[in-house]
């Protein structure tokens, strides 16, 4: 059980794929002007990886013993697949949100986190139950980014900012100063 905790815990904070890891930053500097929207976009991504980590387990124990250089091909069409699914369901029961999110969920398709998520998953020969955890921790990681950068963002729409740097300059700031204080995590564990 601690080393699921470990899992969930590393993928989290210590290893965030976003802030660690710099893997999603398309999502992460387009969705983040409003927090409720980027922390839908962080579930929506969380759903995709938890059915990738599925699929990694069981086309890696299946499909791909014999085949592993079909291995990142195979998963690219296992998330474009995920990602028709969420983005079919979203498009009917939440046209609000579909609108909001606008071309950034189809581009979960190519968010290298989800494709990273598979290939550290099968390195790293996790089991199904263990992919999942460690899908789930990437996920919240994920959404906890989104949301993290999303809060600042709000903030400086009502700070008195000079006109040049209200833009993306600022937001990269944000982003780099986050990213520090999630490296300050990368001693957990080593006492």
């Amino acid at each position: 059980m601690s080393n699921l905790a470990w899992i969930f815990t590393s993928t989290l904070l210590v290893n965030n794929f976003t802030l660690v890891m710099f893997l999603g930053l398309c999502s992460f500097f387009g969705v983040t002007a409003k927090i409720e929207t980027a922390w839908r976009l962080g579930l929506a991504n969380t759903f995709v990886l938890l059915i990738t980590a599925v699929s990694a387990s069981f086309l890696n124990a299946y499909v791909l013993a014999k085949t592993p250089f079909l291995r990142t091909i195979a998963f690219i069409v296992v998330i474009a697949s995920a990602v028709q699914i969420v983005e079919m369901a979203v498009k009917k029961y939440l046209p609000v949100l579909f609108r909001q999110l606008g071309i950034y969920l189809p581009l979960i398709t190519t968010n290298c986190a989800i494709l990273g998520l598979a290939l550290f998953q099968t390195s790293r020969k996790y089991t199904w139950v263990e992919g999942i955890v460690f899908a789930i921790g990437a996920g919240l990681g994920l959404t906890l980014a989104l949301s993290l950068l999303a809060s600042i963002r709000e903030r400086l729409e009502v700070a008195d900012v000079p006109d040049f740097a209200r833009k993306m300059g600022l937001v990269l700031v944000a982003a780099s100063c986050l990213s520090l204080a999630f490296m300050g995590f990368a001693g957990m564990g080593s006492g």
